[in-house]
């Protein structure tokens, strides 16, 4: 998530806007434009209003992109695995 608050400082740097002109215009605390550009970890709104204002909505799209499987098979492969449950232990009483 730390590259993708240092790709968003890099393109409002890009633009020659401040983060304070940039949390003015999204709408956003500047606290949070400086915490998505040290550590990427803020709400998806902020990230949405923010990726607004510096053009790059359509960009988002790529952070949440589902593989594509050739086949049912390789879908299955790639999934995540089931859980497993422990036992009971027995003689014990609920």
């Amino acid at each position: 998530m730390q590259a993708l608050g240092q790709r968003l400082r890099a393109q409002r740097l890009a633009k020659l806007i401040t983060q304070e002109e940039l949390s003015h215009r999204a709408g956003v605390a500047l606290g949070a434009v400086k915490k998505l550009e040290s550590s990427g970890k803020v709400t998806l709104e902020t990230l949405v209003q923010v990726a607004r204002v510096l053009g790059l909505v359509n960009e988002l799209s790529g952070l949440f992109a589902v593989p594509a499987y050739a086949s049912i098979a390789d879908m299955e492969r790639h999934a995540a695995p089931k859980r497993l449950r422990a036992r009971k232990r027995a003689g014990l009483a609920p």
